[in-house]
């Protein structure tokens, strides 16, 4: 079975020249041109990738994004007409693993999907578990433990948790996580790394505001502490 990608776009046009592009990657490609016909293309398909364009009919790329998430960790990316910061972070928040601003190259998009897909839940040979406090990480099962309890967490959080948590207390900047979670010529763009640190502490802290675990240094970056 080839992999799949499932494009959620309203313009005909666009959506037409994102599906030739795709396929000359030798992508197989499902189309939807609205969030509510997505749900239903997405139920009855194994897509690999979905990329959602903010500005949908009825129900906007952040609700569809919201609701593929709470059935499935699939990669996503948001797509949006606009670099407005507010556009970009909500749609992270709502679940994307990564955004995309428009217009882009057929190779930008090619390469931003390769990426995602060599994003598959990483191995840590010889750490068969790992953990801090009452935070477990099971890297070969792909599996994450807050008191002993399983946490629901994407790919994308999943590999930032395990790079965190390769040097423990070591301090990782902005720009080592954007190339070892991401690893597709990021120059800079803090707010992948932000937000999904955010939403990280919502799933593996007891008390997000005041995390224990995945913490900031100050003008530095982040690490990982029991």
């Amino acid at each position: 079975m080839g992999t799949r990608i499932l494009t959620v776009e309203d313009d005909q046009r666009i959506r037409a020249s994102v599906k030739l592009a795709l396929e000359d990657e030798g992508w197989i490609v499902d189309e939807a041109e609205s969030g509510e016909e997505a749900v239903k293309v997405f139920a009855r398909t194994s897509a690999d990738v979905v990329l959602i364009d903010i500005m949908l009919p009825g129900m906007d790329g952040f609700d569809l994004c919201r609701t593929i998430r709470r059935s499935s960790d699939v990669p996503i990316v948001m797509v949006t007409a606009r670099v407005d910061t507010h556009d970009v972070v909500a749609g992270l928040e709502a679940g994307a693993d990564d955004y995309l601003t428009k217009p882009f190259a057929p190779k930008e998009l090619s390469a931003r999907i390769r990426a995602l897909l060599r994003r598959a839940r990483p191995a840590a040979p010889g750490h068969a578990k790992m953990s801090f406090g009452n935070l477990d990480i099971i890297p070969d099962e792909g599996k994450v433990l807050l008191n002993q309890k399983e946490v629901s967490i994407t790919k994308t959080e999943f590999r930032l948790l395990c790079e965190l948590a390769q040097d423990p207390g070591g301090v990782f900047s902005r720009e080592d996580l954007l190339d070892k979670v991401w690893g597709y010529g990021y120059f800079g763009d803090g707010r992948l790394v932000d937000v999904h640190i955010r939403r990280l502490r919502m799933k593996v802290e007891d008390d997000p505001a005041n995390p224990k675990h995945v913490v900031t240094v100050r003008g530095l970056g982040y690490r990982l502490q029991s």
